[in-house]
């Protein structure tokens, strides 16, 4: 993303300069791989004459005005041959060699023509079949393309806390954060959509390229921001993001990452209570035996664990395993590994005072996902909604979901609480279950409420 701020006009003059420059080099490409084509036919002795044009000559040609296509379209003309290549590729059939070109060229694409027509190898080559077909995307689609990749990129870094988006990636860390420093919504918690719009509002680049990307200068900014994000936000709880099947996948997964968290801490000699794992009868004796071998056999045997754990490879999703909801298709971001590709978290039936959707940025770790989630559901219990917020639930129900990787990668003393951040925040869930009244089991058995059937009207 440029750092310089374009002016008014700005965004459109340079696209408009940019296809024209596009349109230049392709044509310029064209008629270099034609000169490539003939040169290869010499090369390999189909030819003996040189029927190439000089390389330093940038003249460009286009679709249609290649000798093949030339001939292709008399013989078009004269009921010799049925083709849709024209059609196909967007192109004029032309029948005659362009004015346009200078004397040599017009000799040159001419002795191509008559070669094709007497030399039997060369017209069997120069067929559609064995020709560049130079489909490419048409202008204003990767116009709009990159536009909103831009104004996806824009939104957030809005975020972007810490400087890593920052553009130039030889800049010191201490400048990228003094970048962050500058972002908007630098500090860490959840956002509304509306508040994200109200930010694209004053962001006068960001006002210019969506003028253009709408192509309306009076578009509406928190309508567009909601359709940018849709397609780019997944939510935190695998309720609202998985079918039944995509469930009971991601409980497998769930139980394969327990099983392989188990084998890293028996490897790293940490204590284990092996009753706390979902593990049969046999496996607990064996590895029983293996905890109690001296750390140097245990080394020695470190493959030993493999057979006892046993750990399969978990299943892959399928597409009709996600939600497709208000028209966010999360396996379009997740893929048959489910990996992580969204920019944004987000906490449906969670929303804040305008009635928006609740937005976390993807570039948090777990601790910064964890306190921004308990930090809105302080915010909710005590200021938006009281104790019996039907919002307390779910939030909750995230921070659950994310204890585990909270006990894998922050199980050390924070040096800014000097605590256990997993321990923190596994009491809090435990206190905080209580005042609900419910488990934390029943807190992770969140479902959301059903959409209310459409009542079907009797007649008398």
């Amino acid at each position: 993303m440029s750092n310089i701020a374009p002016s008014r006009g700005h965004t459109r003059s340079k696209l408009a300069e940019f296809e024209v420059l596009n349109k230049q080099l392709r044509s310029q490409q064209i008629r270099l791989q034609e000169d490539l084509d003939w040169e290869c036919y010499r090369l390999y002795g189909l030819l003996d004459e040189d029927l190439t044009y000089p390389v330093e000559e940038s003249f460009g040609i286009q679709l249609g005005e290649r000798a093949f296509e030339i001939v292709l379209a008399r013989q078009i003309a004269t009921g010799e041959v049925q083709t849709t290549w024209f059609e196909r590729h967007g192109s004029t059939p032309i029948t005659e060699i362009p004015d346009h070109w200078s004397d040599d060229y017009k000799q040159l694409v001419q002795r191509r023509i008559e070669v094709i027509e007497e030399n039997k190898n060369i017209a069997l080559i120069e067929q559609p079949e064995y020709k560049r077909r130079w489909n490419t995307e048409p202008w204003d689609s990767q116009v709009e393309r990159a536009l909103k990749s831009w104004l996806l990129d824009r939104l957030e870094t809005y975020f972007d806390f810490d400087g890593r988006m920052a553009a130039d990636a030889e800049l010191s860390e201490e400048d990228k954060q003094k970048l962050g420093v500058s972002a908007p919504l630098r500090e860490i918690a959840l956002y509304s959509v509306a508040k994200l719009a109200d930010i694209a509002r004053q962001d006068s680049q960001f006002m210019e390229v969506a003028e253009v990307y709408r192509d309306d200068p009076a578009f509406d900014v928190e309508r567009l921001v909601e359709e940018l994000v849709k397609g780019e936000h997944v939510p935190l709880l695998p309720v609202l993001r998985y079918k039944p099947t995509g469930l009971r996948n991601r409980a497998e997964w769930e139980r394969i990452w327990e099983l392989q968290r188990l084998e890293d801490k028996l490897r790293a000699g940490e204590p284990v209570n092996l009753t706390d794992y979902d593990l049969t009868e046999q496996q607990c004796t064996e590895l029983a035996a293996w905890q109690s071998e001296t750390p140097d056999k245990q080394k020695a045997d470190d493959r030993g664990l493999d057979p006892i754990l046993s750990i399969p490879v978990p299943p892959k999703y399928k597409s009709s395993d996600f939600l497709s909801t208000g028209g966010a298709r999360y396996w379009a971001l997740r893929g048959k590994l489910d990996v992580p590709k969204e920019r944004w978290v987000s906490f449906p039936h969670c929303e804040g005072p305008d009635g928006a959707l609740l937005l976390a940025w993807a570039g948090y770790n777990h601790l910064q996902l964890t306190q921004a989630i308990s930090a809105y559901f302080v915010e909710v219990q005590e200021h938006l909604g009281g104790r019996d917020d039907v919002r307390l639930i779910p939030l909750l129900a995230g921070v659950i979901e994310l204890l585990p990787w909270l006990k894998q990668w922050h199980h050390d003393i924070d040096p800014e609480f000097n605590q256990r951040m997993d321990e923190v925040y596994e009491g809090f869930v435990n206190e905080e279950a209580r005042a609900l009244g419910k488990t934390s089991d029943e807190i992770k058995a969140w479902q959301p409420p059903k959409k209310p059937t459409k009542k079907t009207r009797t007649k008398n």
